[in-house]
C-alpha cells in the first residue's frame, strides 16, 4: 500500500513540476522587454549557473535567432554560439546559454520521439540530471538537453563521450515544458 501511494505522489510531483515549468515558460515568453537600464543589470545569483560559464552574452543585446534556423514552433541549438532558443507561436523566443557535451549532433532538423524524455536519471557522466529531452544520436551516443540536479554547468570531461547539453535548472524547466513529443529541434553550426 505504501509503495502505491509513493508512486502516486511521485507522479503528481512530476506533473506539478511540468505544469510550473510550462507556466514559467509562458510567462517569460510573453513578458515585455526590460527597459534599457534593467536590461544591463547583472542577473541574480539564483539565475546564474554555478560552474564554468558558457559563451558570454551581452545582456543589453539579446541573442538574435540564427538565420536559416527553420520556421514555426521549434527549439534552435547553435553549436558555435553554445545557445538555445525556444521559438513559440508569436512573441520573442526565449534564449539561454548552454554547456555543450563532448559529442555534437550534426546540423539539421530532428524530432523529439516517444521515449526520448526522462524526468530524472543519471547522466552518462554519472551525475544526477533532470528534464532530459533527447533528440539525436551521434557517434553511438544519445544527444539531448538536460540540467544537473545540483544546478552547475561545468565543462564536460574531454576524455568521456557524453551527449548531455547542459543548462541551468530554470532553463531546464522551460525546455522540459516546451520540447514535448514531436517537437522540432533545429541544430545550426
Amino acid at each position: 500500500m505504501a509503495r502505491s501511494s509513493s508512486g502516486i505522489v511521485a507522479g503528481l510531483t512530476v506533473a506539478a513540476l511540468a505544469a510550473v515549468g510550462f507556466l514559467g515558460y509562458q510567462a517569460s515568453a510573453t513578458a515585455p522587454a526590460l527597459p534599457p537600464k534593467a536590461a544591463g543589470q547583472a542577473p541574480s545569483p539564483a539565475a546564474s549557473p554555478s560552474g564554468a560559464a558558457p559563451a558570454k552574452q551581452d545582456p543589453a543585446k539579446p541573442a538574435a535567432l540564427p538565420e536559416n534556423s527553420g520556421t514555426g514552433t521549434r527549439v534552435v541549438y547553435s553549436l558555435s554560439q553554445k545557445r538555445v532558443w525556444l521559438v513559440g507561436e508569436g512573441g520573442a523566443p526565449k534564449s539561454f546559454a548552454v554547456m555543450p557535451s563532448t559529442v555534437h549532433p550534426k546540423p539539421g532538423t530532428y524530432t523529439v520521439k516517444v521515449g526520448a524524455r526522462s524526468g530524472a536519471v543519471t547522466g552518462s557522466d554519472g551525475v544526477p540530471i533532470e528534464h532530459v529531452v533527447r533528440f539525436a544520436t551521434a557517434e553511438g551516443v544519445a544527444v539531448g538537453f538536460s540540467a544537473r540536479v545540483d544546478g552547475s554547468m561545468p565543462e564536460p570531461d574531454p576524455n568521456k563521450k557524453t551527449g548531455g547539453i547542459r543548462m541551468s535548472r530554470l532553463d531546464g524547466d522551460a525546455m522540459w515544458a516546451f520540447a514535448t513529443i514531436d517537437s522540432k529541434v533545429v541544430v545550426v553550426p
